[in-house]
């Protein structure tokens, strides 16, 4: 996906500190940005904005809300045509390492990539880029 064809991004986050500064970070670089603080504000604001990229939090009200609204953006016919990421610090907690770069790993896991926090802007736009 050409990055200037991203105009608008949804970053889904419970950690208000952490949605502030990615926004912030991804307004620096011209897009624009809708957040939401749960799995269901994101389920809305995804359905009601019609964003061109989706970040989500893997763990936010369930440790796995995020697979959860993943899923649903990806089952959508919108959410098929955008990349939509998986943010986490769960390998920082817990060990646990796991990605999304097979095609049998983003049809396991409903999404387009894994970025471990903090972003990384040049990363997060990279995986944008090579979206398709």
């Amino acid at each position: 996906m050409e990055l200037s064809k991203v105009k608008k991004i949804l970053i889904v986050d419970d950690d208000i500190d952490l949605l502030e500064q990615n926004k912030i970070l991804l307004e620096s670089k011209g897009f624009t940005v809708i957040t939401a603080e749960n799995s269901t504000e994101g389920w809305k604001k995804f359905q009601d904005e019609k964003p061109d990229a989706a970040i989500v939090d893997l763990i936010m009200e369930e440790s796995d809300s995020g697979f959860v609204l993943c899923y649903k953006i990806k089952k959508t016919e919108h959410g098929k045509n955008i990349p939509v990421f998986i943010l986490t610090s769960a390998t920082y907690t817990t060990g646990f390492k796991f990605s999304a770069s097979t095609p049998e790993e983003k049809e396991w896991i409903k999404c387009d990539g894994i970025l471990n926090k903090p972003v990384v802007i040049e990363e997060l736009l990279a995986k944008i880029e090579n979206f398709h």
